[in-house]
């Protein structure tokens, strides 16, 4: 036989043996690496399985207490029964069936089909409403559709799970509201909203520490925003295991949540719930009293009023009128009634008009003017007309109702608020300071001296929103000058039909020069009248400064903190800054303003007051608004509180005012009330 006869079997036999080798490496490698995953990764694969069933729930902290200086609880925790709503549980269900479950729930609570399936869909997916309407929280959490529901709607619910699929009762925290003695105290309190997504992502750019999550209420206002860091606590995580198409199965594992902080505050109801009633009356009592000017009756549409400890800054009491429940926020809140709380109608109830109204000071701002004087080379001793006009240029600058009181003294001008008196301080002193000139730069110590009492900037205290007020010195006029020129100018050239003749006159002189500081600007700087405001706190804190002999602190409302631990980290007293006014100065406007409540503006109102036991100094102020009826202010202090209260258009400050704040002191001193023997109202 041939060579060539061996070699095909012999190739065919080596491709047999090739293609052997191959599958047998093949084997091997398959083996191994079955190997492999089934001993060596087994862990990894084993968690990366039961991760992939598996989901984090939060589960709440008990956000934290807020009590009273004395513990008494102004915001607390309640149980509720709330109905929930399982998204994994009704996804498996056709859609028709979705909405008629959902349907047959929404007649069960009493509530619109289209509302409730509103608050099932997650904030930002196709259709959903806005906060706080949608669900803002992860889709395996139960949502929260109804709260405070009955026991007989939660038991139809349970026992009728085939027609309520992925529908449950459960209970749940919410925040309370105890009001120890009928307190309202919302706009120290604040309430609390979901987060939203675009806050989340703001947090997370800015690297903040203890990022809420996304099913959590975050505070809005008040103490719960200032402080909601400390409130909110840290909750606790359950994980879940759901199967393939998101359905609870059971939990793996869970951490139990650290329940918030207790916010000890310096408020103590007794005093808030006074007065809150007292501001509430004097606006009722305002309202049914005729403006002599206008023989209208007052509109009174708001008010606040503060209380303050002298000797620390901490506010004992402060009110904002009209206010709110803030329990409306429980829950949720519906449309209607948030359009009620931001609507002028109901006079804005969100806005604290002790933080936020910024309104001319009025007379009280005159120990501000009194105290400059008295460094700018005035003393004591002086003695000034108390005419009934004093005239700058072409124009007549009148006391209250053209009282005269001939050559007085600040002493006596303080107590009879001596309009006149000041005004030919401030006209004297912006001669000497310049006149007409229009450098900002031009020193004034009037001006001077209401920056040093701490106006013009917000106070420091710790509640959101506060305002700044504005002392309208040359400064501030040159910039309001170069904002509203071109608007002034084309109103002057060109005024609509109906524009009044004072405002065609003012829009001329505005135009060819408002950016001058004129002596008109200057003397109602003096008596705090013009475009200088001022907020009700402000006012609280100088009238503080003067009873403690000239210390200006930085108001608080919370005073210390207990932890989840039991611990407490007190807040100490911050002061702002000291007064560069002699002793003796204060001392003399001290023992002025305690004549206001003998022989001056507020004496009707103090008729049977023990003033001798306690010394209460005080200062009334009645400002003119342009188009308005004057804002009534009553500023006050003993050596311990300062009390000062404001409504707005509501008259003379004592009038407004008057019977009110003895009251608070009523209450502050435990006085047994004696009424007012009916004096008439003495010229202010």
């Amino acid at each position: 036989m041939s060579w060539d006869g061996f070699e095909a079997p012999l190739k065919a036999r080596l491709r047999l043996f090739v293609i052997g080798v191959l599958i047998f490496s093949l084997l091997c490698t398959l083996l191994g690496r079955l190997w492999y995953m089934q001993v060596m990764s087994n862990a990894d694969y084993s968690q990366a399985a039961t991760q992939n069933h598996t989901r984090q729930v939060l589960v709440p902290a008990p956000r934290g207490t807020i009590v009273d200086s004395q513990g008494r609880t102004l915001v607390g925790n309640r149980v509720s029964l709330v109905i929930t709503v399982d998204r994994s549980v009704l996804a498996k269900l056709p859609d028709s069936q979705q909405n008629v479950v959902l349907t047959r729930l929404a007649k069960v609570l009493g509530q619109k089909p289209k509302d409730l399936k509103a608050r099932t869909m997650l904030c930002g997916e196709p259709g959903a409403s806005k906060p706080p309407a949608c669900w803002n929280g992860t889709p395996y959490q139960p949502i929260p559709v109804a709260k405070d529901v009955s026991e007989q709607i939660a038991i139809e619910v349970m026992e009728r799970r085939e027609d309520f699929p992925g529908i449950a009762a459960e209970s749940q925290t919410l925040r309370a509201y105890p009001a120890p003695y009928h307190v309202n105290a919302a706009h120290i309190l604040g309430y609390l909203s979901p987060i939203t997504t675009e806050e989340l992502e703001g947090l997370d750019k800015a690297g903040q520490d203890s990022v809420p999550h996304r099913s959590d209420l975050v505070g809005r206002a008040g103490v719960e925003r200032t402080y909601d860091q400390l409130l909110r606590g840290t909750p606790g995580v359950k994980d879940v295991i759901v199967d393939a198409v998101g359905y609870t199965t059971g939990i793996q594992k869970q951490t139990a949540p650290v329940p918030g902080a207790t916010l000890v505050t310096t408020i103590d109801a007794r005093i808030q719930a006074s007065v809150e009633t007292q501001l509430k009356n004097a606006i009722m009592t305002a309202r049914k009293q005729y403006d002599p000017i206008t023989k209208k009756k007052y509109v009174a549409d708001s008010g606040a009023a503060v209380v303050m400890d002298t000797k620390t800054g901490r506010i004992v009491s402060m009110a904002s009128y009209p206010s709110y429940d803030p329990g409306v926020w429980v829950g949720g809140i519906s449309q209607r009634e948030l359009d009620a709380l931001y609507s002028t109608k109901s006079g804005t109830p969100l806005v604290s008009r002790a933080l936020q109204a910024q309104l001319a000071p009025g007379s009280t701002f005159k120990p501000i003017t009194t105290s400059a004087a008295l460094g700018a080379g005035y003393s004591p001793k002086t003695r000034l007309d108390c005419s009934p006009y004093f005239e700058v240029g072409n124009r007549r600058f009148k006391n209250y109702e053209s009282a005269s009181y001939g050559m007085i003294g600040f002493d006596q001008a303080l107590a009879l608020s001596c309009d006149t008196f000041f005004y030919r301080i401030a006209y004297a002193l912006w001669l000497k300071e310049g006149g007409n000139s229009s450098d900002i730069s031009t020193h004034d110590p009037l001006v001077e001296m209401a920056q040093k009492f701490g106006l013009g900037k917000p106070t420091g205290v710790d509640l959101p929103g506060e305002v700044s007020g504005r002392i309208a010195d040359r400064k501030w006029k040159k910039t309001y000058y170069d904002s509203q020129k071109d608007y002034y100018c084309k109103l002057a050239s060109k005024p609509p039909a109906g524009t009044s003749a004072f405002l065609k006159q003012f829009s001329r002189e505005f135009c060819v020069d408002g950016y001058k500081y004129r002596a008109g600007d200057a003397v109602n700087f003096a008596i705090g009248q013009g475009d200088t405001t001022v907020t009700p706190l402000q006012l609280a804190t100088v009238y503080a400064a003067l009873s403690n002999g000239g210390t200006v602190y930085e108001p608080r409302v919370v005073q210390s903190w207990i932890g989840a631990n039991g611990k407490s980290h007190e807040i100490k007293p911050t002061v702002k800054t000291k007064l560069p006014v002699p002793k003796s100065t204060l001392s003399y406007i001290d023992r002025a303003l305690q004549q206001t409540v003998k022989t001056g503006t507020a004496a009707w109102k103090f008729i049977g007051f023990p003033v001798d036991q306690v010394p209460v100094r005080a200062k009334t102020g009645t400002a003119e608004v342009y188009g308005k009826q004057t804002t009534s202010w009553l500023a006050s202090y003993t050596d311990r509180y300062a009390v000062v209260m404001m409504i707005s258009q509501a008259g003379t400050g004592s009038g407004a005012g008057g019977d009110a704040v003895r009251k608070i002191y009523e209450t502050l001193y435990n006085i047994k009330p004696v009424p007012p023997a009916g004096q008439t109202k003495p010229k202010q």
